[in-house]
């Protein structure tokens, strides 16, 4: 096949890529945000006819020796469709493991699957979603067995959400995280706890999302390109520059958890919203990786979220919106109840000092699922057992224990550890950003648009033109350094709490 028609025939399929997964993207996001429960069921039919569209398109052996022409080609083809031609090798290869049946299969698995563990959660009932979990560990084990049979099945996993990333990295970024934050934890937990009464008062729902338009303001987010809906498990969706959707939830006693849920979902969004243009609509948009993605959310939320100079923008607009349930505090008080660390039972609710331990519990868990030591119907215990040993706290039921997160509903085994992974990356992004803008100043403003400019020039704006271990570079977490990560954990609650770090 010459050059010419090789590469006429990888745009074409990118334009029949990006039509299918944009179409079964909206099902997904109007299935968790706006559908009645009941519409899985046309969905999951829709679903598995488009993904069969895929993998017809993916096995078409003129689109396979496009992508191999493209690869051979010395010197005559550009770097970006060198880069789409990669990309949809790797995506080939993951496909064609399986036939067309069992492809299109797992899609309507994946569909029941996330209706069953919504319908799970709701009633707390774990058995409800067990058999649902036990179907998709083992297509997971599989597809790690058919990708590469002589490698661990939980790298191979591993390496599907941080590419090159394994346990033998994970192993000891974690025992250095256990090691270094637990003293620290079990310290604090002793101390007087700063007051957070003022946080579970009662804040009416509909000054709630007046507050997160406020937000989003403040991040710079473009509402003519990024909406924001409600479900039960936060997440955004990216389709393109043009259409980002955040999503959040809400309770009446609780504002900090949609507050920080929507400055999660808005650093997702300020990066799908930052790649460039010409990269839309093909296979280099959207985040190169998730441990660069979760960087950019944990970044917003926690590293600038939870700073006392955004929180000198972003008190006086809680005030204004909700003056009796603040009235008697301060910025001070508003500060430290924003920060306090103590041992808690959800991952999205926890304190920035203690959440590398919820991680650290599914990262343990996940490796066993995988390797297959332990019955799907032991996991809630030992979930439960877990928590009792790295945070003290118990979980009383299946809701706020074993079903609290959306992402093994969706297969997503080997995605937790990104988290832990963005928050280190975004410690040594800070520092590096720190020598080029005001950070500080701009976020004491509500005004983080240089900062976004920083993180639009170093990352956003590639998409997936670059790997993550080029971004990572641009953005100066070269060589990766966990121990800035714990340093800066360590001292910024040393400084809370009065303690000498």
């Amino acid at each position: 096949m010459q050059i010419s028609e090789a590469l006429e025939r990888l745009h074409a399929f990118d334009e029949t890529r990006y039509a299918v997964y944009h179409a079964m993207s909206i099902l997904y996001v109007d299935g968790d945000t706006a559908a009645p429960k009941e519409s899985w069921r046309g969905r999951s039919r829709t679903m598995g006819y488009l993904s069969g569209l895929a993998y017809e398109a993916v096995s078409d052996p003129r689109l396979q020796e496009a992508v191999s022409t493209v690869l051979q080609a010395d010197g005559t083809v550009s770097a970006r469709d060198r880069r789409i031609a990669e990309l949809f090798h790797e995506d080939m290869e993951d496909m064609l493991l399986f036939s067309r049946e069992e492809y299109v299969q797992n899609q309507h698995l994946l569909t029941q699957a996330n209706t069953v563990w919504h319908e799970a959660k709701e009633k707390s009932d774990y058995a409800l979603f067990a058999p649902y979990l036990e179907k998709l560990i083992a297509y997971q084990r599989r597809f790690a067995a058919l990708k590469d049979p002589h490698k661990d099945p939980y790298d191979v996993l591993l390496d599907t959400y941080e590419k090159g990333m394994c346990v033998s990295d994970l192993d000891p970024f974690f025992a250095l995280l256990r090691e270094e934050l637990t003293p620290l934890i079990q310290t604090i937990a002793s101390l007087p706890a700063p007051r957070t009464d003022f946080l579970h008062r009662s804040y009416p729902l509909h000054l709630q999302r007046a507050f997160s338009d406020r937000l989003m303001a403040m991040m710079g987010i473009d509402r003519d390109r990024c909406n924001i809906g409600e479900t039960e498990h936060p997440f955004t969706d990216g389709t393109n520059k043009w259409d980002v959707r955040i999503t959040t939830h809400y309770r009446e006693d609780d504002p900090a958890s949609s507050m920080y849920s929507v400055i999660h979902e808005g650093g997702h969004a300020l990066y799908e919203l930052g790649v460039d243009d010409d990269l839309q609509f093909t296979r280099l948009s959207g985040g190169s990786s998730m441990g660069i993605h979760e960087s950019q959310s944990r970044f917003y939320e926690n590293l600038i979220g939870r700073s006392l100079a955004f929180s000198k923008a972003v008190f006086p607009a809680a005030k204004e919106l909700f003056p009796e349930q603040l009235s008697d505090v301060t910025l001070e008080a508003w500060y430290r109840g924003i920060n306090r660390a103590t041992p808690s039972l959800i991952r999205t609710e926890a304190d920035e000092l203690t959440y590398p331990m919820h991680i650290l519990i599914r990262y343990e868990m996940e490796k066993r699922m995988i390797a297959g030591d332990v019955k799907v119907d032991d996991l809630p215990a030992m979930w439960n057992d877990m928590y009792r040993t790295y945070l003290g706290v118990t979980p009383t039921c299946d809701r706020e224990g074993i079903l609290q997160d959306s992402h093994w509903s969706g297969a997503s085994i080997g995605y937790f550890p990104s988290y832990a992974l963005g928050s280190a990356y975004g410690v040594q992004m800070l520092a590096n950003m720190e020598k080029d803008v005001d950070v500080w100043g701009a976020a004491e403003k509500g005004d983080l648009r240089p900062v976004t400019a920083w993180l639009r020039e170093r990352i956003h704006r590639y998409g997936q033109s670059l790997t993550s271990a080029e971004l990572l570079l641009s953005a100066g977490v070269a060589p990766f350094d966990p121990r800035c990560y714990v340093d800066y954990l360590k001292q910024k609650f040393s400084a809370l709490y009065g303690l000498s770090s």
